[in-house]
């Protein structure tokens, strides 16, 4: 790739990503070389060995990326379930800087499927289970990938460029008010649960597990052994998360509340109302400045605020929030990000919950007052 020509109304060129369906770059047309047809998987040979995805484009790759042509007519759905199954053999066989996958993809490398007769897939059948076991229970968004109906057209038309000369910088103090997160211990795990615990991970939108307000409330015991208030085990939603260790930079927006670690940073925007495409236009910058952070370096809370963040500014000077969202919905797929629009119903019944924690905990302080609880400034036990 680094020999090719970037040029964002070209053509996709495949490298041994993980991430971004193993998209390196957008590059100009090469004369004479024809880029592989959509319809195909690609494979990472070495790198992130394994990593399989269906291109929907045609696109370039380089040596180290093999690409698996289908021999019949296979639709999306199977195609991504293939791509999964080479994902799982991979992990289990392969491993980066020793046994790598480019001696054997052409060589021994197999994997199981169901057969119609010897060596002849029973394609009819991976399509009902694709049909009617997987895809009914992945979330719509993800549905509608496996489906192939998302929308790929942006929400502006208008194309928007980015001239960076033109940005200043500021300091994260003056965008965020940047909060610590809570837990040196994650509280226990539901998966029924509707809070997300947010972690130092990469993936998943920093979602580690669920929990809910009954096992967060008695998690976690301040010095005197009393529980320390719901209000700073609870973070409200429409904000930034930022891994500060682990898998530092990483950043995500929470368009639901949400509890997390300390190894978090909650950021939330000071001075204007945040929405995913401010969202998703910070997250990209913040990640930007993630080799900062390597090599055990952490972005505790006590670093952040003298970091710098370069934005977009009106011309007198202040963050251009406007032209962020704009760029944003000048992308494509950018018809498939909605506005948060929290569910009032849920918001009610989080809220009931938590007063009724509250009762069930003065009822308790009241038999006994060794267990006074407080709760911000209100002393429940008095009141």
């Amino acid at each position: 790739m680094c020999k090719m020509t970037p040029d964002e109304d070209g053509i996709p060129f495949i490298t041994r990503t993980a991430t971004n369906n193993g998209v390196g770059g957008i590059v100009e047309p090469v004369e004479g070389v024809t880029p592989y047809p959509a319809g195909a998987l690609s494979i990472a040979l070495g790198g992130s060995i394994g990593s399989t995805f269906l291109q929907t484009k045609e696109f370039y790759t380089s040596q180290n990326v093999a690409v698996l042509q289908p021999k019949s007519n296979l639709d999306s759905g199977i195609l991504l379930f293939l791509a999964r199954l080479i994902e799982k053999e991979c992990s289990k066989r392969f491993v980066a800087f020793g046994r790598e996958l480019n001696k054997h993809i052409k060589r021994d490398f197999t994997i199981k499927l169901p057969l119609i007769e010897k060596d002849k897939p029973n394609w009819p059948l991976i399509a009902s289970i694709v049909k009617d076991q997987i895809i009914p229970q992945l979330p719509k968004k993800a549905q509608k990938v496996w489906l192939q109906k998302y929308d790929t057209k942006p929400q502006l038309q208008e194309k928007i460029k980015l001239n960076t000369q033109d940005w200043k910088w500021f300091r994260y103090d003056e965008i965020f008010d940047i909060k610590h997160g809570f837990y040196n211990k994650k509280p226990e795990d539901n998966p029924e649960g509707d809070i997300p615990f947010i972690g130092a991970t990469d993936s998943n939108n920093g979602v580690t597990s669920h929990s809910d307000l009954e096992t967060i409330a008695n998690t976690t015991k301040t010095g005197d052994g009393s529980n320390s208030p719901m209000d700073e085990k609870l973070f409200s939603a429409n904000c930034i998360t930022v891994s500060n260790d682990g898998s530092v930079g990483f950043a995500f927006f929470q368009s639901k509340e949400f509890t997390c670690s300390h190894s978090v940073n909650p950021l939330y925007l000071k001075g204007h109302e945040i929405n995913p495409y401010i969202a998703l236009f910070l997250c990209t910058l913040i990640e930007k400045e993630r080799f900062r952070w390597a090599y055990g370096r952490k972005w505790r809370p006590i670093r952040m605020p003298s970091s710098r963040i370069k934005l977009p500014v009106t011309p007198s000077g202040e963050p251009d929030w406007q032209f962020m969202e704009d760029y944003i919905k000048s992308l494509p797929f950018s018809r498939n990000i909605e506005p948060s629009k929290p569910n009032e119903v849920v918001d009610e019944l989080v809220e009931m919950k938590k007063e009724m924690i509250k009762m069930r905990r003065a009822m308790e302080a009241q038999q006994n007052p060794s267990n006074l609880v407080n709760y911000g400034t209100v002393n429940i036990y008095e009141k």
